[in-house]
């Protein structure tokens, strides 16, 4: 098993998603001793944003791309080839201004690939990245689980479902910033999520 790991908090320390994304891997290997771990924290080392230079290296046929649109590209096929060979996935996603941490988007924007990782049919768009589990650890400062804030479960949910990725398990880490007492029960409430969604 190949247990790959992002996180995306732009904290280097004291990262509640990080920390809750630690614990959920450590919990799939306690499962699974001999699983691989990658861990890619595309907070503290981001991809870089999709942009019009990036768009021309992506459309110019790979014989005719000049080395900087190569290796531009390079960056993109590594981060598809780390997803493709992952068997479970864990994120660790923090709430940004109501929506997930740009660096994740970036990350997002670089593995959703036509013709790679999804597919457009007669039928409609078609995932590649099938077979995978995902669990995501969301921390938000407020209280907005099932409500019309959260924007981040509904993205999530349609774009990882949209590569293909349909067995998403998102845990709730929620009140963080409304006072210790607040903090104290939403972490607890999110390892309780985790011990029961990750069986050990």
């Amino acid at each position: 098993m190949n247990i790959l790991q992002i996180n995306s908090s732009a904290r280097a320390q004291a990262s509640h998603s990080t920390a809750l994304a630690n614990e959920i891997t450590a919990r799939v290997l306690e499962s699974n001793p001999g699983a691989s771990v990658a861990v890619r924290d595309v907070g503290r080392d981001p991809h870089p944003a999709l942009d019009e230079p990036t768009l021309q290296a992506l459309f110019t046929p790979a014989d005719q791309r000049s080395p900087e649109q190569a290796a531009r590209v390079a960056l993109d096929e590594a981060l598809i080839a780390q997803v493709q060979a992952a068997d479970v996935l864990v994120l660790g996603v923090p709430m940004y201004n109501f929506g997930v941490p740009g660096a994740l988007k970036n990350w997002i924007d670089a593995i959703a690939k036509a013709g790679v990782t999804f597919s457009y049919t007669e039928k409609g768009p078609v995932g590649k990245l099938t077979g995978k589990k995902v669990y995501v650890a969301l921390t938000r400062g407020g209280i907005y689980r099932d409500g019309p804030a959260d924007s981040q479960v509904p993205y999530l949910k349609t774009t990882l479902g949209f590569l293909g990725m349909t067995d998403v398990q998102f845990v709730y880490a929620e009140g963080l910033n409304m006072g210790p007492d607040a903090e104290k029960k939403g972490l607890a409430s999110a390892r309780e999520q985790i011990a029961e969604a990750v069986v050990a």
